[in-house]
């Protein structure tokens, strides 16, 4: 959800639930959590009922952080393996997403 909302900004939660093929119940607890935390916040919305969520400055320094270590995680377990190699990975693994979605 950090991830999602570093990148995509604010969102609601059907659209954070779409995105991570979870129940939004799910989502609204997460999402409660990390407000919780003060990770993330409610943005004013134009519609009353729509729930708008952003990032915090401390869920940005969190997510930058976070970021770091998998980033240095996904750079030691793909150590031999080419570029091109990778971007086989991700088209395959896009396939078979999408035949389980079917």
């Amino acid at each position: 959800m950090l991830h999602y909302l570093a990148n995509e900004g604010s969102t609601t939660l059907v659209e954070l639930s779409h995105y991570l093929y979870v129940e939004k119940p799910t989502t609204t607890r997460t999402i409660n959590r990390l407000e919780e935390l003060g990770y993330v916040e409610h943005v004013p919305s134009r519609d009353k009922r729509e729930k708008r969520m952003q990032l915090t400055v401390l869920g940005q320094q969190v997510y930058e952080e976070v970021r770091i270590t998998i980033d240095a995680f996904e750079k030691d377990i793909l150590t031999g393996i080419s570029v091109e190699e990778q971007q086989d990975m991700v088209r395959i693994m896009q396939i078979i997403r999408a035949n389980i979605l079917k």
